[in-house]
Parts: structure tokens; C-alpha cells; sequence
């Protein structure tokens, strides 16, 4: 028999065990309380987006009309919105404020998550802008944007689409299986960025540009070459003009230290003379190409014709955070601005690359580049990617910008 003085025990006992249960499963509906606070929170935070616009000039408001449609669709398939604020620069900055990028602009920039960007500049043979000084025209706007936002890494994607053979101007033999390759250049430095003067020297006009390069400069460019290498096919083809350009001897040495870090990373030195042939010789062989400023400008373009249309080539120019500014690699075509015609796929793939590495939104990104090709696999083509041949022709649609991207969307839908 259990007497009273034991009861008394047993029940203070598990009452303390009870107390203490009770306690530990509150403690514990806190903490997942807490952190379903906390996990909403992010969410919001991750939902809302500000991304600055620069429309710009000549086709630029055209084309990223077409690009803030998708982005619009992406937000709401997948749960996102974005926020956008007007940003004045180029020509357009021009003509409101007398210069072509306002410290204003600039913070308007900083505080956004990222920018997206048109094209800037008008015909240099005929605009008034180009009858101003050199750091007062357009172009002058978007270098002093770059340097203030240290945008020093530029990824220039260059990808060959199955749909898009017939476009590109190089023979079916070179073609082979197409071809996929990023442009990786450094931005921020080397002779757009140098001291520059023009002046009378013994009674003869002289003009001077000076190329710099720093080894801190090199380093983090190679850098970021190298890991975009390790998340492709691991090959980097360093250009430059090591045989003439003391610049350049600094930039093979500085890739070569780099390249230590990087085992598995096959890499290669090659004069940019001869990368020049080789896009249109083999544009297979390259998977990343890493090069200094003036030297990616014009190779980027070339690689841009051999895809078929520069109107095809995305843009991403990023700093040592998430932050980037995306824009299409071609440029303003004042000859066409206005009439409907032009090809906003590089800006809403530019777009696409915004919420892949500034926003870490790859499933988005994904869906906006198989929207893509779906509308090509399709058929449907903007005037610069028509077909040549007239035979060819029939096979395929011409559309202009809006309708372009409102066949993006469908497929978003």
C-alpha cells in the first residue's frame, strides 16, 4: 500500500516533470515561432525588388519597355515584384540638366538592388551632343557610372541558338554544334580611363592616351574570370598584346599567379590580334575569354556578329557585391529609334542575367531564357535575325519590339 506521504512525493514529482515539459514545449513553440517570423521577414525582403532603369536614348525606351514587361511576368508567376525608379543619363541627361550623368542619377543608383539599362547616344555625324566637349557627351556619362558604382567585372555572353544558324554569317563547317562562350573584360581601367590631352607640341597637334593597369586592377579581374570558369567548362583564354604592351606583359603575369589558385582550370595566353581570327576561324574552342578594356569592347562586338545579331548579346557589369548594372551589348541605333523594329531580346536576357547574379534567382532566370527559345524555336523573328535567303523566309515570321515581347510572356503565362 502506498501511503499519503508517497503520493504526495509522486505527485510532486511529476508535476515538477510536468512544469517542465510544459516550459520546454513553450520554449520550443517560441523559438519556431521566432523563426517563422524571421523566415517570413526574409521572404518579404527577398519578394521586393528596386531596380533602377535607364532608358536612355535612341532605342532604349523601346526595348526596355519590353524588358520590364517580362520581369513584370516573372514577378508574377513566381512571387516577386519589382520596383522601378527613373534614372536620367545620356543624351536625355543631356538635354534636362547639361550634363550627361548628375550626382543625383548616381545615388539614385547606389540605392537601387540593381540597374537595368537601354542604350545611351545618339549619330555622332549629326547630334548637337557630340558637338559638346568630350566629358560632356553621352558615352562620358556611362564611363563616370561605371567608375563611381566600381563596376570592374563586364560578362558579355556570346551563345550560338540552334534557331539562329541561318543568321550567323560563318559557314556550316565552323558553325558545327554552335558554340557558347563569356567575354569576360575589365572595365574600370586601362586607356578609356587614362590621362588623356590633346595639344599643339612644336607646332604640330598631338593627341595623347595613356594605358594603366595596376596589378590589383589584373588580380580581380582574373579572378572573377577564373570563377565563372570553374561554373562553365573550366578553360580561360587570356588575351593580350604582351609582345608590344608592357600593360599586357603585367596582365599575363598577373593571370599566371592567379591561375595557381585555379588547378582545374585549363588556361592559355593569346595574342589579340590572332583571338581576332580565331572567333571566326574556331569560335568553338573558347569557353571564357578574359581581356582588358579596350581589347573586350571591340572583341565583344565581333563575337556579337558572329551570333547574328548584336540584338541577341546580354550584358552584365558587376562590382564586389551583388550589385550590377545589366544592359544590352548593342547600341542606341538612333536610325531606327521610333519605328518598332528593333530587338529587345539582348535587354530582357540582360534582365535575366539581373536576377541570376544580383538577385540569385536562377529559376527565374531559367524560365525567362527557355521563354526565349521557345519563341525562336517558334519561328517568330525581329528583322535584324530574318533569314538572308528568301527560300528561308518563308519558314519564319517577322514581328517588331512589342510583339517580340509579348510572345516572351505568353510563354511565361
Amino acid at each position: 500500500m502506498i501511503n499519503n506521504i508517497e503520493i504526495l512525493f509522486l505527485l510532486l514529482y511529476y508535476s515538477k516533470e510536468l512544469l517542465e515539459t510544459v516550459y520546454r514545449l513553450r520554449a520550443t513553440l517560441t523559438k519556431l515561432r521566432y523563426l517563422d517570423i524571421l523566415r517570413g521577414n526574409e521572404r518579404k525582403m527577398k519578394m521586393s525588388y528596386h531596380v533602377g532603369v535607364i532608358s536612355g536614348d535612341g532605342i532604349g525606351p523601346e526595348i526596355v519597355a519590353e524588358a520590364k514587361k517580362v520581369l513584370d511576368a516573372v514577378g508574377k508567376k513566381f512571387g516577386h515584384e519589382f520596383e522601378y525608379e527613373d534614372i536620367l543619363m545620356g543624351g536625355c541627361s543631356i538635354d534636362a540638366t547639361g550634363v550627361p550623368l548628375t550626382d543625383e542619377a548616381i545615388n539614385q543608383a547606389k540605392n537601387s538592388d540593381a540597374v537595368l539599362m537601354g542604350s545611351i547616344g545618339g549619330n555622332t555625324a549629326t547630334s548637337p551632343w557630340y558637338k559638346l566637349s568630350p566629358e560632356l557627351r553621352p558615352e562620358a556619362g556611362l564611363l563616370k557610372l561605371r567608375k563611381s558604382l566600381n563596376l570592374f567585372a563586364n560578362l558579355r555572353p556570346a551563345y550560338l541558338y540552334e534557331e539562329l544558324k541561318e543568321a550567323c554569317p560563318l559557314r556550316d563547317d565552323i558553325i558545327g554544334d554552335g558554340f557558347d562562350m563569356m567575354i569576360m573584360r575589365e572595365l574600370t581601367g586601362g586607356l578609356y580611363f587614362g590621362a588623356r590631352e590633346t595639344k599643339e607640341v612644336d607646332g604640330v597637334m598631338t593627341a595623347v592616351d595613356t594605358l594603366t593597369y595596376n596589378e590589383n586592377e589584373i588580380r580581380r579581374i582574373a579572378k572573377r574570370g577564373f570563377d565563372i570558369a570553374m561554373k562553365r567548362r573550366k578553360k580561360v583564354t587570356s588575351v593580350d598584346k604582351a609582345n608590344v604592351l608592357d600593360s599586357s606583359r603585367l596582365w599575363r603575369s598577373m593571370v599566371e599567379e592567379v591561375a595557381k589558385d585555379y588547378p582545374q582550370v585549363t588556361y592559355e595566353h593569346m595574342l589579340v590580334d590572332n583571338c581576332a581570327m580565331q572567333l571566326v576561324k574556331d569560335p568553338k574552342q573558347f569557353d571564357v575569354i578574359l581581356t582588358e578594356n579596350m581589347f573586350g569592347d571591340i572583341l565583344s562586338d565581333e563575337a556579337s556578329m558572329v551570333t547574328g545579331s548584336i540584338g541577341m548579346l546580354s550584358s552584365a557589369s558587376l562590382n564586389d557585391t551583388k550589385f550590377g548594372l545589366y544592359e544590352p551589348s548593342g547600341g542606341s541605333a538612333p536610325d531606327i529609334a521610333g519605328k518598332g523594329i528593333a530587338n529587345p531580346i539582348a535587354t530582357i536576357l540582360s534582365a535575366a542575367m539581373m536576377l541570376r547574379y544580383s538577385f540569385d534567382l536562377d529559376k527565374e532566370a531559367d524560365a525567362i531564357e527557355k521563354a526565349v527559345k521557345q519563341v525562336l524555336k517558334e519561328g517568330y523573328r525581329t528583322i535584324d535575325i530574318m533569314p538572308q535567303e528568301e527560300g528561308k523566309k518563308a519558314a519564319v515570321k517577322q514581328v517588331g519590339t512589342k510583339e517580340m515581347g509579348d510572345l516572351i510572356v505568353q510563354h511565361l503565362q
